[in-house]
């Protein structure tokens, strides 16, 4: 594993997941692990093991593989309030930890997002008329 620092790591310094901020953490999560190429770990797990009597190819693919879910793994557990890197430490993988936030948080953000929702339709047609298009300004 590189000791390069990725300089976007700083966004998941300062947005720490606290529950209600799921959205906005998994976003800025993304940002991250996008400009790492370890996306695909939030959804897909790693095999437990190598396969036996794999090649050369097979095996380092394994290898990359544990190490990227490794080093997401540490994003995560970085850029989580304390109460959650506790209960989440010793997880068996990022794909797991990701489940199991997004079944904690995920539905708690559905109000917001229709409260925003809500709002802007509401502007939209104080803006542009009614909704029947009957052309009031």
């Amino acid at each position: 594993m590189s000791s390069i620092r990725n300089p976007l790591s700083a966004i998941l310094e300062k947005h720490v997941l606290t529950g209600p901020n799921y959205l906005d953490w998994l976003r800025n999560l993304k940002i991250v692990l996008n400009s790492e190429r370890f996306t695909y770990t939030l959804d897909k797990s790693s095999p437990d093991e190598a396969p036996t009597g794999c090649s050369f190819d097979e095996l380092q693919t394994y290898k990359d593989w544990y190490d990227h879910d490794l080093k997401a793994k540490c994003y995560m557990l970085a850029s989580m309030s304390d109460k959650l890197q506790r209960r989440f430490e010793d997880a068996k993988n990022t794909a797991d930890i990701h489940l199991h936030i997004k079944e904690l948080f995920g539905d708690q953000t559905r109000p917001l997002r229709h409260g925003h929702c809500k709002r802007s339709y509401k502007e939209y047609l104080d803006h542009n008329g009614s909704e029947k298009g009957d052309g009031k300004k």
